[in-house]
């Protein structure tokens, strides 16, 4: 515990003296999104391919972010839960490296300086972006790249639209509510991915090695996923914007797949439904669900998005399907989601909305499983870079076996977030 508090105190002194740092700084890089109030609603980076570059620039930045959790759990009896009360939770923190290399070629670098599953810090990925060819020679296949951009790096891939929205770690800006999806479709893994962007349609296609960490001392457990995300994505007016994608994640055979475990930095609804020798570290996926689809798996992901004034609707509709390697026959997990957040006040500085999040899935002990979250949130930017954000979440588990932790659980409560992000 010493150490959690320790490191938690040297990255909050870390990212105030880097913001004062940028604060002298410019801060503008080429097709970026924003890690402030100004990303949010992006998804892809924009693909512009007018330069500033002059010479090597780098962009410190990082994110900050503190919660208070007052939530109660419940489940049959069969298993004892871990007590919990109303409380803060230890803060988290990033530290964000952007550096423009070269005229059409950026580096991303996320480490995590305190998090939930591992008090040390640690590197989340990296990747290199390619918007220009310039450095093969000028004018290098200019008409191609006029709209095509290249990620290669050990990254998060880019598997439907939610994860654009989702809480990364301390990097929870871009995220109306606390916490992310029940079943939350995130994973680094080795690869590259093609974008080709134009008039509007956005079209995807990537490989990786299907693996979250990386070894050499395994030869025998390599495999390969592809992805691919076809979309539209319009301001069709000064008032609407409309934009609609379908993403899918497959993976033939690899020695584990953690699409939908792979978030290190753990869930933001401590300890909930946890057994009585549970912490924060060894329970860190708490409130959320894992189909174990863990060899093979194919997964399909719908994502609407609508915006008018300050009115938006963001909606999920998701389909995995797998097993794992013992497993005779394939099982099917599906997600549906639906958010409607309306912001209004100057320059849309306060939010209010609500979210509607099932799964249902045939889950590895040979149930059939419904988990169902109802989630109200409001939010307030003090500034560009300050978000505080409350919430009302309850979330109700059906169908689990009495032996398990879950049978008849729930949680319910409210949380409250302090996030700084520049």
């Amino acid at each position: 515990m010493k150490t959690i508090i320790k490191n938690s105190a040297i990255a909050l002194l870390l990212l105030v003296g880097v913001h004062t740092y940028a604060q002298k700084n410019n801060r503008s890089l080429d097709n970026y999104r924003e890690p402030d109030k100004s990303g949010i609603n992006v998804f892809e980076a924009s693909k512009d391919i007018i330069s500033t570059f002059e010479n090597v620039k780098v962009r410190i930045g990082g994110s900050s972010t503190l919660q208070f959790q007052a939530v109660d759990h419940e489940n049959s009896g069969a298993v004892d839960l871990i007590a919990i009360g109303s409380n803060f939770n230890l803060a988290t923190a990033n530290l964000d490296l952007d550096v423009a290399l070269y005229d059409g070629i950026r580096m991303h670098l996320r480490t995590y300086l305190s998090s939930r599953n591992h008090p040390e810090p640690y590197v989340k990925g990296g990747y290199f972006q390619i918007d220009k060819l310039e450095f093969i020679k000028p004018g290098f296949m200019e008409d191609i790249m006029k709209y095509a951009t290249i990620k290669v790096g050990h990254m998060e891939n880019n598997y439907g639209d939610a994860h654009f929205r989702r809480t990364d770690n301390a990097q929870a800006i871009y995220n109306p509510f606390v916490g992310n999806l029940i079943m939350d479709g995130f994973t680094t893994e080795v690869g590259a991915e093609v974008y080709y962007q134009r008039d509007g349609f956005i079209g995807m296609v990537g490989f990786s090695n299907g693996k979250l960490n990386q070894s050499v001392d395994k030869p025998d457990t390599g495999g390969a996923s592809f992805l691919a995300k076809l979309g539209y994505d319009k301001q069709i007016n000064d008032d609407l914007r409309f934009r609609l994608t379908g993403s899918i994640y497959n993976t033939g055979k690899v020695a584990n797949s953690y699409l939908y475990s792979a978030d290190r930095a753990g869930s933001r609804y401590y300890l909930v439904l946890s057994p009585t020798t549970a912490t924060t570290k060894t329970s860190f996926r708490s409130g959320r669900y894992d189909p174990r689809l863990s060899n093979q798996i194919t997964a399909i992901m719908f994502n609407p998005f609508i915006k008018y004034k300050g009115l938006e609707f963001f909606g999920t509709v998701e389909s995995a399907k797998g097993k794992g390697a013992a497993e005779p026959e394939k099982r099917v997990a599906n997600q549906y989601a639906a958010e409607l957040i309306y912001r209004f006040g100057n320059t849309e500085n306060f939010y209010l909305g609500g979210r509607y999040n099932q799964v249902d899935s045939e889950d590895i002990s040979g149930s059939d499983v419904e988990i169902s979250r109802f989630q109200l949130g409001a939010g307030w930017f003090m500034t560009r870079n300050i978000l505080l954000k409350a919430e009302y979440v309850n979330q109700k588990y059906d169908g689990f076996n009495v032996g398990s932790i879950l049978n008849e659980g729930k949680f319910n409560g409210l949380m409250a977030e302090a996030v700084i992000s520049f």
